[in-house]
């Protein structure tokens, strides 16, 4: 029966090399790491070019739930005039309510946004 190490027994031999091995991944971190605030060649830094992306996508979305809200409420609309009975009718008078607020949900986040964004435009800087 061999006798039992203890934990330190056992550790202290690959200690120096688990803490090469850490030390040497933290310093390739910290050297390899970019500038928080870079500019681009239009010299916007990073924030105002991450808000020009949003808006820029967040119009295209609002565009598109536009063109496919108005699309889908035409075709509730020819649902519900060709439906043969008042089941199927009303099905096609919820959808087309869910439609127009699923509409109103996805162009009120903007409205919101564009409305509350100006209240917030000074509290993004540190004053020493």
């Amino acid at each position: 029966m061999q006798p039992k190490e203890n934990f330190w027994g056992r550790l202290c031999p690959k200690l120096p090399r688990v803490y090469v091995r850490t030390m040497t991944a933290i310093l390739l971190c910290a050297a390899l790491a970019l500038p928080a605030m870079a500019t681009n060649a239009a010299g916007n830094d990073m924030w105002t070019v991450a808000q020009n992306i949003i808006v820029d996508v967040y119009n295209h979305i609002a565009g598109i739930s536009t063109a496919l809200a108005g699309l889908m409420s035409a075709i509730a609309v020819i649902g519900v005039k060709l439906s043969g009975n008042q089941h199927k009718s009303d099905q096609a008078w919820d959808w087309l309510k869910r439609i127009w607020v699923a509409w109103a949900v996805i162009n009120g986040i903007g409205a919101f946004i564009a409305y509350i964004t100006p209240q917030f435009s000074g509290f993004n800087t540190l004053t020493p």
